[in-house]
């Protein structure tokens, strides 16, 4: 998972002085920029876009693209309301700064003088989240997304939480099962079971995401490679690799130890090969599932193999949307906090550098902790982040949000908004 970026980019004019005088201490490229502002909050008409824009611009966006990217960034970070700088005002190229009700929306702009100063480029790097204007605003947010939303951002120790929303309840995980993965694997090197130089062999694959899918048959791969792969880019063959290393009961074990309020629902440990067969295969052994005991279940999963299943099946099932969410890896926001809890009591200490390849972090925020670690996971329907968070004190927090709906896909961007503006209110 990464920080929000909307991009507009042609070709880039020339670094040249205009020739026109400012009008009204407003110079041409200040003109554009308040434009672009009317144009975001909807107030500028959008035939008039041939006007504002080089046609080499609009050859490489659409208007319908444009409508629909400044209809996101609405439904994000509220109304466009000012330009906040533009530096500097008398080049053909500046930096570019936009107030938004809840961000300020970073980038840069250019003007082709030869084309009546038009704007030749558009870029939104960055979104620096703004503080709400009233108390709540964020946990009503939470509280009006559909489907089941968790959120949690709080010290790891006994200290009271800075934002709480369904805390308690279990909420689909995906990909941030992993973490229970790492746990045990971190545990097990620390009491020298295992070492990360370790090699297990690639046998069984899983369906992407991921790229071990595609290496070869017996391919040694070392455990901490297979850690690496697993946090750092979701990739599935690789944690069932792992799981295959530690075993389903040992897995079961970590979230038993991690303090999880109710281990049974993962049970059976599914690896990401099941989980796909499942949801990718017949509808009445899904159904069964579902419905299963864990024994019965168990026994489901004896035969997965068996009609076989291939990429296409997958692919078919996750193209409709949301796929019987009921089978999946769950956990709360208290239950992930014991689990990072135990990770820093148990692990040893490459766990916390492999968490940190993928920080998924913006880097205007970066500089406010000492320590940045994430994991994430989706499927259409669910979505989870989860940061492992310590500050210059030297005190670890948890910022976790999840998001499942069984009727639709989830915004991906909407969370991670939400998730930037709980840190800029409450970091």
């Amino acid at each position: 998972m990464r920080p929000i970026a909307l991009a507009f980019l042609c070709l880039l004019a020339l670094l040249v002085p205009i020739a026109s005088q400012a009008q009204d201490g407003v110079s041409p490229i200040e003109r554009r920029a308040a434009q672009v502002v009317g144009l975001m909050r909807g107030d500028t008409n959008a035939d008039a876009l041939e006007e504002l824009f080089t046609p080499t611009f609009l050859g490489a966006i659409t208007p319908e693209q444009l409508t629909a990217l400044f209809a996101q960034l609405r439904s994000l970070y509220g109304e466009a309301q000012r330009v906040e700088s533009v530096t500097p005002p008398g080049a053909t190229r500046a930096a570019l700064a936009i107030r938004m009700d809840r961000a300020i929306v970073r980038g840069g702009i250019a003007i082709d003088p030869a084309q009546g100063g038009r704007v030749s480029e558009l870029l939104f790097q960055s979104f620096q989240p703004l503080p709400s204007a009233t108390a709540g605003a964020i946990e009503a947010e939470l509280a009006a997304l559909p489907g089941t939303v968790t959120a949690y951002f709080g010290p790891l120790d006994a200290g009271p939480p800075r934002l709480s929303h369904n805390p308690d309840v279990q909420n689909a995980l995906g990909s941030t099962m992993k973490l229970y993965l790492l746990a045990q694997l971190g545990r097990e090197v620390a009491q020298g079971k295992r070492a990360w130089s370790d090699v297990a062999a690639l046998s069984t694959r899983s369906f992407p995401s991921g790229m071990m899918q595609d290496w070869p048959e017996g391919a040694p791969v070392t455990l901490h490679k297979l850690a690496s792969l697993m946090i750092s880019i979701s990739d599935n063959t690789a944690t069932d690799i792992l799981t295959r290393v530690l075993g389903q009961e040992a897995i079961a074990d970590m979230v038993r130890r991690s303090g999880h309020a109710d281990p049974a629902l993962n049970a059976p440990w599914l690896t990401t090969r099941e989980l796909f067969l499942l949801k990718g295969g017949e509808r009445s052994r899904m159904r069964a599932y579902l419905r299963g005991s864990a024994q019965e279940r168990a026994r489901i999963l004896a035969g997965i193999e068996r009609p076989p299943v291939s990429v296409d099946d997958v692919n078919a099932a996750f193209a409709k949307g949301p796929v019987a969410l009921g089978i999946e890896w769950f956990a709360s926001p208290r239950d992930l906090a014991g689990l990072l809890r135990t990770m820093r009591a148990e692990s040893d200490p490459q766990v916390f550098e492999i968490m940190a390849i993928n920080e998924s972090f913006p880097a205007e925020m970066r500089e406010q902790w000492r320590y940045v670690g994430y994991k994430g996971g989706s499927e259409p329907g669910v979505l989870n982040l989860t940061w492992l968070l310590t500050d210059r004190q030297g005190r670890d927090h948890i910022l976790t949000l999840g998001w499942s709906n069984p009727e639709a896909p989830v915004d991906e961007a909407r969370l991670e908004a939400l998730a930037w503006r709980i840190l800029a209110e409450r970091g």
